[in-house]
């Protein structure tokens, strides 16, 4: 590869450049193994002669930092010490803006899968038909002349009517294609209606326990963030504070109780969200999978006010990585959404988006839903009778009949950080609701089944038991 030598400043310029490939080596930009360039080229290069930089390399070698292979070349040594760490950064260097000190570091995403897995929010990887994925993409990929083009910040236009059909159709969500905004995830959607409706100080009102991601979201704009309290019909509309421009909701499978907002409360949302002059953010992020009854309308549905937005993610009904989702807003939003998705990234993938219509439009995405249901249905029911069996006295289950997790409350006030603790030490992944909530008080855990298979449930919960016995 090229490397570059600067040669600025005063001293002998074959010490300058052993000195900058030394610490090359030691920082790991120059990886063991890794070829350097011929003294002739890099004498080219630098415009020096060959001698100077033959030299440093001498000294290279005779420090065991490179060795020299007869007719091959010179190589950075296998065998190096670890690279240093590099040194903190400067508090002389720019500074971010206040609210962006005040959020909790980023946590590091799990690399390596445990034993048995019960995080939330991640769907069987396996239940996806991935050949087919790859012959429609492979099939938008050859498209040369699309490629060559921006697009319209809305999103492939295809995959906007194939979800608005689709959501009509499953949600009985009112959209044409013109209302679908395809974006990078639910996340990304949350972002923009916050670009386009949040003044620093602005009052935004979330579930408590609830979403602890929007939350921090929702901070990094500025927002004074309000948790207001969920009960068993969902969130309390009559604790809602003053003054609230936005609230964020998850009324069709509550992140992470699991329960659904019952009509009364729905339409008491969209009552005072008129009163108030407030938007409703309605985030479907798990409601593909439903286990038993159909569920209640979407706050969307109910609206005559153009007061909800919409929000709706492929990452737990298809996979992650994908990074696709989409946003019905009111009809007054929509120009300046599209102005905010055209400056902070456009329009996404659009060869993804080509292939996820493609996807739906042949029927293949609802053959994947009814499949992937029939499967996390089974080890849905696998956990809940476990529970209550195995459980019976410590934790209660909050009834759940949709999404990829279910809630169990802790029956007292035992910390249960400890207990998960060791059941991870012993292979098992399980959340609490604190972690989950950023710091609700009330002790339980949160069952994730996309991730586990059938047949590994009892053992993963034969963990948590005991280490719950060794506490």
């Amino acid at each position: 590869m090229d490397f570059h030598v600067s040669l600025a400043g005063r001293g002998d310029l074959s010490v300058r450049i052993y000195r900058q490939l030394r610490d090359a080596v030691l920082d790991g930009r120059l990886r063991a193994g890794e070829r350097l360039p011929p003294t002739r080229e890099l004498a080219r290069r630098l415009a020096v002669s060959r001698n100077t930089v033959a030299v440093a390399y001498d000294r290279l070698t005779a420090d065991g930092f490179v060795t020299g292979r007869v007719g091959a070349g010179t190589y950075v040594c296998a065998e190096l010490p670890a690279p240093k760490p590099r040194n903190a950064p400067s508090t002389r260097g720019p500074r971010p803006k206040a609210v962006w000190r005040s959020l909790p570091p980023p946590a590091a995403e799990a690399v390596a899968v445990p034993r048995f897995d019960f995080r939330v929010g991640i769907p069987d990887a396996t239940l996806f038909p991935l050949d087919t994925w790859r012959r429609l993409l492979a099939r938008e990929l050859r498209d040369t002349a699309g490629l060559a083009h921006y697009a319209e910040p809305g999103g492939h236009p295809g995959l906007r009517a194939a979800i608005a059909r689709h959501v009509g159709v499953s949600r009985s969500v009112r959209a044409g294609a013109d209302d679908v905004l395809v974006t990078q995830g639910a996340q990304q959607a949350l972002d923009l209606l916050c670009r386009v409706l949040l003044e620093p100080g602005d009052r935004v009102a979330v579930e408590e326990p609830g979403y602890r991601m929007a939350g921090l979201l929702f901070a990094s704009h500025g927002a004074e963030v309000v948790g207001v309290p969920v009960d068993g019909e969902g969130l309390d509309v009559a604790a809602l504070p003053s003054r609230t421009k936005l609230v964020y909701v998850t009324p069709s499978h509550q992140f992470p109780l699991g329960t659904p907002m019952s009509l009364a409360r729905r339409t008491a949302l969209l009552a005072w969200a008129g009163r108030a002059g407030a938007v409703v953010v309605e985030d479907d992020y798990d409601s593909e999978f439903r286990f038993s009854d159909r569920p209640l309308e979407p706050l969307q549905s109910l609206d005559r006010d153009g007061r909800v937005a919409y929000v709706g993610s492929f990452s737990k009904t298809l996979l992650p990585m994908l990074r696709l989702g989409f946003l019905i807003a009111p009809a007054s939003l929509r120009d300046a959404l599209h102005h905010a998705r055209r400056l902070s990234g456009r329009h996404g993938d659009l060869p993804a988006q080509a292939a996820l219509a493609g996807f739906i439009d042949e029927g293949l995405f609802a053959r994947h839903l009814r499949r992937a249901t029939k499967v996390y249905a089974d080890r849905h029911e696998r956990i809940t009778t476990t529970l209550d069996r195995v459980f019976a006295g410590r934790l209660t289950r909050v009834p759940s009949a949709a999404g990829l997790h279910l809630c169990a409350l802790a029956d007292d006030d035992t910390d249960l950080a400890p207990v998960v603790s060791r059941a991870a030490a012993a292979g098992a992944a399980i959340q609490t609701l604190p972690d989950l909530s950023g710091g609700f008080p009330r002790q339980g855990v949160v069952l994730g089944y996309g991730s586990i298979p059938l047949d590994s449930i009892d053992a993963g919960l034969a963990v948590l038991d005991a280490a719950w016995g060794s506490a």
